[in-house]
């Protein structure tokens, strides 16, 4: 085993193909928390309180406008029931997302980032088989799997853990 580590991934799993990077996974603890509070939070899809089986949205024109009920936002086939929003969607977050200024991140494991696209990447160690093929951003190398990252203003003091390189100029970022 080199310090790399292990691609539990085979060179297959967690990889952007076009550009040969892999993923990055950090802990929301490493980040500042104000970063995470741009995360949009994911509920769940809305699901019958009675049945629950997948409900039609009121923008369905398969249900005709009568039958809505007090312009409630939600219908079940099976159950010919209309529900309000607070009533259909689980009450806690299921993950999260964040789709901007080139990031594509979501929630990962119990309380990890996980980095599908950034504009930035830096080099680390191999995340163990539970993210096989991702590179762990809370232990970077000086040379290791070139891995998706979050930039400098991510982190407390403006400045990240790990040196930061541009994906398009292929340059390191200085904070």
């Amino acid at each position: 085993m080199s310090s790399t580590g292990i691609d539990y991934g085979l060179g297959r799993s967690n990889i952007d193909n076009v550009t040969g990077i892999r993923f990055g996974v950090i802990s929301q603890h490493s980040i500042m928390p104000e970063a995470c509070e741009d995360f949009e939070q994911d509920y769940g899809k809305p699901t019958c309180p009675e049945c629950g089986r997948d409900l039609i949205d009121s923008s369905d024109d398969s249900i005709s406008a009568a039958d809505w009920n007090a312009g409630k936002d939600y219908a079940c086939a099976k159950c010919e029931q209309v529900y309000w929003s607070d009533s259909v969607f689980s009450e806690e977050s299921l993950g999260f997302t964040y789709s901007r200024a080139g990031y594509e991140l979501t929630n990962c494991l119990d309380s990890d980032v996980f980095v599908l696209k950034s504009p930035y990447y830096t080099f680390a160690q191999f995340c163990s088989p539970c993210v096989p093929g991702a590179g762990n951003l809370d232990n970077y190398l000086t040379e290791g799997v070139k891995t998706y990252c979050l930039g400098h203003d991510w982190f407390d003091g403006e400045k990240a853990p790990y040196p930061v390189y541009s994906v398009e100029t292929q340059q390191e970022v200085t904070a």
